[in-house]
């Protein structure tokens, strides 16, 4: 009897692109997920020796030793393993942590001598059939270059967020983190917040006129704009006075056309989608956080169901900072709008993009629809609401950047007004457009993040030079300069991507981490940098100066590009950031507190009151701590008194109050000191216990920084716990327990089941004593 051919495994991140490459490559491969990273540097230590060139120390974490367990015991069965990651540095990453954590061979001889199964690595920017095929055709070992560059990165973000958060802790409150690029786009925040504080409006007048030809009616008349003060080519008039004189003569002053300027303006489209471009026109169009818009991006990457196409990647790979677009990707586009829209539509030779940034990726595509000839309206059944319009963001785009220009007519009239008492006259000037070709408009128009009025068409009657025009009416209008904007999550990544600092990976998690610190918070579209953010930023800029500045930060970023080419060896630049790191972290341990003496006295003791910082916000101390525990809001006279409660003590049978504590609500016997019972309010979340059917609750740790998880109300018999927030209604495919995966999908801890987390209730918290 033969012996039955070995599968190949096939290893990827998620489950999502599991399915989706396993209904492409059939059943002679087996494919698995790794879920992300399976090794990490420990969370309870730095995890780095400083003392030997920061060599990294690696852990199997315990949430993955069972994933790593089934994966080895998939390779057994296996003739051969393939390394399926993302095409990306994390990506490469990932594969290089596989391949030490199931020990697989580099090679097929060392493979045999050893007994170990032999690796590939393959790479597909998209999920399509004739990507994945050309892959599997062409595989290749794990480029370390890639890898190196991803552990410097790893280790230069270990030593700020455990060196420098401590510190933070120390000077200011529990439970604060800083991060290499995290606190640096905190300090833009503040900085910019700083800017708006600090400006000065100053004033400015602009005056229109409607003017109308000699012989023609008002409804013929047109707008003029004054563009130059007599002798010159400058409209500047900082005072009402000022105006009002210039208002005086324009009422008086006889008109004529100086000239007519008729010229075809040419509007080229904008490159295809970079991730950066990407979050930026998605925050415009749709208000789409880049957290949100990178979760629903990385569905279309990895997959959805097609009617008559199964399961298919829609979009390339989403973190990239490249606008190349692959020669039958452009070949195709550029058929598909002549078929679409005509010949005239498609330009006489295909656009070329050069891609700005100095570590992009050429080799990489930037992103776009994995076919042309899939029109979003044909895909709307298939996809969620966001699904669609991010989807028909992607595929717009693409086209429009292989579409011809688009031309306007532009008209540009000079006019003289000559006023009694000035040998010059004063200029003004109207203008027209009118789009003659629509080309790459037909589909696509980019967004702005100020308004603009270049896209508005106007019109004017047929002026020549020397004619004579009547004035209809003069408006002068009254402004303001106005501050630089606040950002938005959109600005803020544009303003990060120019200065050099972070990369497509990073965007989406920076946004997020300073909202969930409670560093800035985000109102409408704009971030406002909260008062605990601006404390933070200061301290920084203060003691941590190498930490946060932009120069600095992105001069890292460039030479961790290096290590990615091979230039470089990443301990050195390590080294480079470490030394002026180590030598700030030991004048800080000297820094003092960062609070504030009050006039404000204690109500228990008569001691001055410290303004400090804790988990709820600023609050007054006594400065008699620790003699002296007194402490209140601000803005309070007293400490706040306990709440009464309707319950009883089930020591002693006195009512329980409600008190406030550093780990949130709690209820206090009144006997106390004499009855020491307390017991903690739970906040009930409305989803099940899967061990025993209790309800689950909200709950901080009691060590170290205060942090959440979520544990079964029937603690100690009931001992269930876990950090990730569960969500509800229940798995639909085997009733387990969904938790969120961070990127905007649910995902079950009992199946490998999958789906979007906006369709799934938010669990409603209740206040219920346990």
């Amino acid at each position: 009897m033969a012996k039955a051919r070995e599968k190949s495994l096939v290893i990827v991140e998620s489950p999502a692109k599991a399915r989706t490459l396993s209904n492409i490559l059939g059943k002679e491969y087996e494919v698995k997920a790794s879920v992300g990273h399976v090794r990490d540097l420990p969370k309870s230590q730095l995890g780095v020796d400083v003392e030997h060139d920061f060599a990294p120390k690696y852990i199997i974490p315990k949430d993955k030793k069972d994933v790593v367990k089934g994966l080895k015991e998939a390779a057994k069965k296996a003739g051969i393993v393939y390394l399926a990651t993302d095409p990306d540095r994390e990506g490469e990453a990932i594969s290089w942590h596989l391949q030490q954590a199931m020990d697989l061979a580099a090679t097929a001889e060392e493979a045999n001598l050893t007994n170990r199964k032999p690796y590939e690595r393959v790479e597909f920017h998209e999920i399509t059939v004739d990507a994945i095929k050309a892959a599997f055709e062409h595989p290749r070992k794990i480029d370390m270059r890639l890898v190196d560059a991803q552990q410097g990165r790893r280790v230069l973000d270990r030593l700020v967020g455990y060196k420098v958060s401590p510190i933070l802790w120390k000077k200011i409150r529990g439970g604060l983190s800083a991060g290499r690029v995290q606190s640096v786009a905190l300090r833009m925040v503040v900085d910019r917040e700083r800017e708006i504080e600090a400006f000065v409006p100053r004033e400015y007048w602009t005056i229109d006129t409607r003017l109308a030809k000699q012989a023609d009616a008002d409804e013929g008349a047109f707008q003029a704009r004054l563009a130059g003060l007599p002798g010159t080519k400058k409209a500047e008039i900082g005072s009402g006075e000022q105006a009002e004189a210039v208002v005086s003569d324009l009422r008086a002053a006889a008109y004529s056309v100086r000239e007519v300027k008729k010229k075809q303006q040419l509007r080229r489209p904008s490159p295809p989608f970079t991730t950066s471009t990407l979050q930026q026109e998605a925050s415009r169009r749709f208000g789409f956080s880049a957290k949100r818009t990178m979760a629903v991006a990385q569905q279309l990457y990895e997959g959805l169901t097609i009617p008559g196409e199964g399961q298919v990647g829609l979009i390339t790979y989403m973190r990239t900072d490249s606008l190349n677009i692959a020669q039958v990707a452009r070949d195709e586009a550029r058929r598909f709008i002549g078929q679409k829209y005509g010949g005239d539509f498609v330009p006489e030779q295909p656009r070329f993009y050069k891609t700005r940034s100095k570590g992009a990726q050429e080799a990489h595509e930037a992103i776009r629809p994995t076919s042309a000839f899939r029109e979003p309206i044909a895909m709307k059944k298939s996809l969620t609401p966001d699904q669609f319009k991010l989807y028909s963001l992607i595929w717009q785009r693409l086209l429009a950047s292989q579409m011809a220009d688009a031309i306007f007519d532009q008209v540009s009239v000079d006019i003289d007004a000559k006023a009694a008492g000035h040998d010059k006259p004063y200029l003004l000037r109207a203008s027209a457009s009118h789009m003659r070709f629509a080309g790459f408009r037909q589909v696509y128009i980019e967004g702005r993040d100020v308004a603009t009025d270049e896209d508005e068409e106007k019109s004017l009657p047929d002026l020549n030079a020397a004619d004579i025009l009547r004035l209809i009416e003069v408006t002068p209008d009254q402004h303001f300069t106005e501050p630089p904007p606040r950002y938005t999550e959109a600005t803020l990544v544009k303003a990060l991507e120019e200065n050099g600092i972070g990369r497509p990976s990073t965007y989406a998690p920076i946004m997020s981490t300073i909202q969930d610190r409670g560093y800035v918070k985000k109102e409408g579209k704009a971030l406002h940098p909260q008062d605990l953010g601006c404390v933070v930023a200061d301290l920084l800029v203060e003691r941590f100066p190498g930490v946060v500045d932009l120069s600095f930060t992105a001069r890292m970023e460039d030479e961790l590009d290096d290590v990615a080419s091979g230039e470089r060896t990443w301990p050195p630049v390590v080294q480079e950031f470490y030394a002026p790191l180590e030598e700030a972290l030991a004048a800080a341990a000297d820094a003092p507190r960062v609070e504030e003496t009050t006039d404000e006295v204690c109500d228990k003791c008569g001691k001055p009151m410290i303004l400090r910082w804790g988990r709820f916000g600023q609050f007054l101390s006594c400065s008699g701590y620790p003699e002296c525990k007194s402490a209140r809001p601000v803005g309070t006279d007293k400490a706040p008194e306990p709440e009464p409660t309707d319950e009883k003590c089930p020591v002693c049978e006195a009512p329980m109050v409600s008190k406030q504590g550093p780990y949130g609500q709690f209820l206090e016997c009144t006997s106390y000191p004499e009855c020491k019972t307390r017991r903690p309010v739970l906040r009930k979340i409305g989803v099940l216990c899967p061990n025993d059917g209790g309800e689950l609750t909200e709950r901080k740790t009691r060590k170290g920084r205060a942090r959440t998880f979520y544990g079964c109300a029937n603690y100690p018999k009931c001992d269930f716990t876990i950090n990730t927030r569960p969500l509800k209604p229940p798995c639909p495919a085997c009733a387990g327990l969904l938790v969120s995966d961070g990127r905007g999908d649910a995902k079950c801890t009992k199946c490998d089941w999958k789906g979007d987390q906006d369709s799934l209730a938010e669990p409603e918290l209740t206040r219920a004593s346990a």
